[in-house]
């Protein structure tokens, strides 16, 4: 055992290094029998006050290690960039390459012989799941939980969602200032991420469906007591991945992938996770593309009535039986030899699973849409793709045609679109420009553009908006995003003009921009790219080396894994 395990190379050295490495560690009260042949287990912990949604990761870093310890196991646990959705600027998503590089680097420089990831907000699912598979040890997930269900004036309100609803009431003064305020204080009532299937419930829903959780994991709420134990029985099961040398490349199969892609569909899950899943399988080499996500997933009934595509949360999904209950009734489509953390396939998993509440988990024979998933759109106005949720989109403006409202930035939005002069009708098509990887670095989640108040106040709720931005996964509305190739490089998109006509067909999957090829060529002669401003630090690395989106937004130098093999050796 002591030859095969990894940290042996540290810990077990003879003479001066094995001194120098064990002594140094001993000053935190370690036993000597702890470096005897004892599997490391690196606890990679993304906790941080300002990262709210994962700020109870102390104490579940604390039970990971009671399991680490009663199986054996020697937890040490570090640090790694944390990213709050909530607070950071100007997005998250601009520095998800920065932590993964920091989690791989972090990773394969010590001496860990095995990984619990401890996620929660939106982005410290991906990036730790990308460094973590660039290294390829045994890994294995714990997710940090959605919040318990907010209630304000007698109803549950959700994370994000209510927000939208609530920004459009306030400005239509179908709501006050004081009840906005009160509301502020109802939304997030207790520990954990958004109480949503927005992006973080789809992130933990996405490592569940991979097979990188124990079972039933994604959906516990933060606050419940069986999450402290789940973590205990996380730290035991790490130990003995470690002892089966069972890493992230024997689970994260082409297999595994396409069954996180049918079991977004069927929870309803976020857009932002069409560019995660690719990044992590550019990370393991499975070639994964854009279209993929259309061919295996867009045809998958829909199933989960939670918000933003339904009406419950997370806590209720929760209560009726979490994702088990999804994989049960979605087993005749998914891949049955794909094995997970603990050595047995999704399916078997979830044979005794029930449903307890089929008001919101739906069965497959009886769905809520025929067709979930999210939906690739090609067209001349977006070569590459664009992409969609169905579920969060309005029935009648699948199929639409209408002149563009044109904003050349967020900026120019924000400028704009209370202006009573503009020349906006519910028929319009809404785009904007430059919001994309490299035009806005980052990508931000301004894709689902707020209508403005003199069409609010008519009664109108949506319009079809495009860009080459993301959306919060608490989002919904009929918006295209991730238009690619983005308008700062060139994209088509960024060509286009107020007053174009834009044609779309989400069910035919087509997007037509009325514009002669001769017009279009005219544009781009005269098209000159804006000055993105950045010419130090880690945002001009992004500039010059992130994909575009439908390749996703990874930095072309981190594609492919680089194992665990340390360079070079010390003293």
């Amino acid at each position: 055992m002591e030859n095969e395990l990894r940290s042996q190379d540290w810990f077990g050295k003879e003479g001066k290094d094995g001194f120098i490495y064990r002594s140094w560690m001993k000053n935190q009260g370690h036993a000597p029998h702890q470096f005897k042949g004892k599997p490391v287990i690196g606890i990679c912990n993304t906790w941080s006050e300002v990262t709210p949604c994962n700020g109870h990761f102390r104490d579940l870093a604390q039970s990971v290690k009671n399991g680490i310890y009663e199986a054996g196991g020697f937890p040490l646990e570090f640090p790694v960039m944390s990213l709050g959705e909530t607070l950071i600027r100007p997005t998250a998503m601009l520095y998800r390459n920065l932590a993964s590089m920091s989690v791989e680097e972090s990773i394969r420089a010590n001496p860990f012989d095995g990984i619990v990831l401890l996620t929660g907000c939106d982005k410290t699912t991906p990036s730790l799941i990308m460094g973590a598979a660039s290294v390829d040890l045994p890994t294995i997930v714990l997710p940090g939980g959605p919040m318990l269900a907010g209630r304000f004036q007698g109803k549950a309100i959700g994370s994000g969602t209510d927000v939208w609803r609530f920004a459009d009431d306030l400005k239509t003064g179908k709501m006050t200032p004081e009840e906005f305020e009160e509301a502020e204080s109802c939304m997030s009532r207790s520990i954990g991420h958004c109480s949503t299937m927005g992006t973080a419930s789809t992130m933990a829903t996405m490592a569940e469906a991979l097979g990188l959780t124990l079972p039933g994991l994604s959906a516990i709420p933060a606050a419940d007591s069986r999450k402290k134990m789940n973590a205990h029985m996380t730290g035991m099961r790490i130990v003995e991945m470690v002892k089966e040398n069972l890493t992230l490349s024997k689970i994260l199969t082409r297999e595994a992938f396409e069954n996180a892609i049918m079991l977004n569909a069927g929870v309803g899950g976020s857009t932002n996770f069409v560019l995660h899943l690719l990044a992590i399988a550019g990370r393991v080499g499975v070639d994964l593309t854009l279209d993929d996500f259309d061919r295996v997933g867009s045809r998958m009934p829909f199933l989960l009535n939670v918000m933003p595509s339904g009406k419950y949360l997370m806590e209720d999904y929760f209560y009726a039986g979490g994702l088990q209950v999804v994989i049960n009734e979605m087993k005749e489509h998914l891949h049955k030899n794909v094995i997970t953390v603990n050595g047995k396939s999704l399916i078997d998993n979830s044979l005794n699973a029930k449903n307890w509440n089929p008001d919101v988990i739906a069965s497959g024979e009886s769905p809520i849409l025929e067709e979930g998933g999210i939906a690739v759109i090609k067209g001349n106005l977006c070569e590459n793709g664009a992409v969609i949720k169905p579920s969060a989109a309005s029935a009648h403006l699948m199929k639409h045609k209408g002149r563009a409202v044109v904003f050349e930035s967020i900026e120019d939005y924000h400028a704009r679109i209370e202006d009573p002069e503009l020349d906006i009708d519910e028929t319009c098509v809404m785009v904007l420009k430059n919001v994309g990887p490299k035009g806005y670095p980052g990508m931000p989640e301004v894709g689902n553009m707020a209508l403005p108040k003199k069409l609010l106040e008519k009664g109108v709720t949506d319009m079809v908006r495009i860009s080459d931005a993301r959306m919060s996964g608490t989002a919904y509305g009929t918006v295209l995003l991730h238009a690619s190739p983005e308008s700062a490089i060139g994209g088509n998109l960024g060509l286009v003009e107020n007053g174009d006509i834009i044609e779309i067909d989400i069910h035919e999957r087509y997007i037509h921009w009325h514009v002669s090829d001769d017009e279009i060529a005219r544009r781009r002669a005269a098209w000159t790219p804006i000055d993105l401003g950045y010419n130090r630090g880690h945002n001009k690395l992004y500039i010059e080396h992130v994909t575009q989106s439908h390749e996703g937004c990874d930095f072309d130098f981190l594609i492919g894994k680089s194992g665990h093999k340390v360079s070079r050796e010390s003293h």
